[in-house]
């Protein structure tokens, strides 16, 4: 979180993109305890707290739309590959993807707030070819409200413990 610390006090806005964008693709970032660090910052007026929401919802939109793309353009052949060293049989694929299908939609406004599970419900969801359109709209909802959320909390929790 210090490097994180130091990137935003450095690049401000920028740093907040390309973290959540990296964070949301699937590098180690800490995402939610970044985003509350954000509230702080906007609560003590170093950032303003809409933009701040905003470009943290691109960052996380398009951390999610670059795990679709690579789950729909190698997620299958990668998995038809390493599938067997890494013990990932057919038949669970096989059931991940028609749970894709079933409850995509809804899995991506939920997987958000799940730290592991939001990285590969994204690229499940690439992978079992689900409509962009429709995964960019629930993905965009869900980016906004886990982005919101975290964020107002960090600046909530700081105005209580002032």
């Amino acid at each position: 979180m210090e490097i994180a610390n130091q990137l935003i006090s450095q690049y401000g806005y920028f740093a907040i993109f390309i973290l959540l964008t990296l964070g949301i693709f699937g590098l180690p970032i800490p995402d939610e305890a970044l985003m509350t660090l954000l509230g702080y910052f906007t609560h003590i007026g170093t950032l303003n707290y809409g933009l701040t929401i905003f470009i943290a919802t691109l960052g996380a939109f398009l951390g999610m739309v670059i795990s679709y793309i690579i789950g729909k353009k190698a997620g299958r052949p990668l998995i038809n590959k390493l599938g067997k060293w890494l013990r990932i049989k057919e038949s669970r694929i096989l059931k991940v993807e028609a749970w894709i299908r079933r409850f995509g939609p809804f899995s991506l406004l939920i997987a958000y707030f799940i730290p592991g599970v939001r990285h590969l419900t994204f690229y499940f969801c690439g992978i079992a070819h689900m409509r962009l359109k429709t995964y960019m709209l629930y993905g965009g909802i869900g980016a906004l409200v886990w982005c919101f959320i975290f964020i107002t909390i960090g600046k909530l929790l700081n105005i209580m413990w002032v």
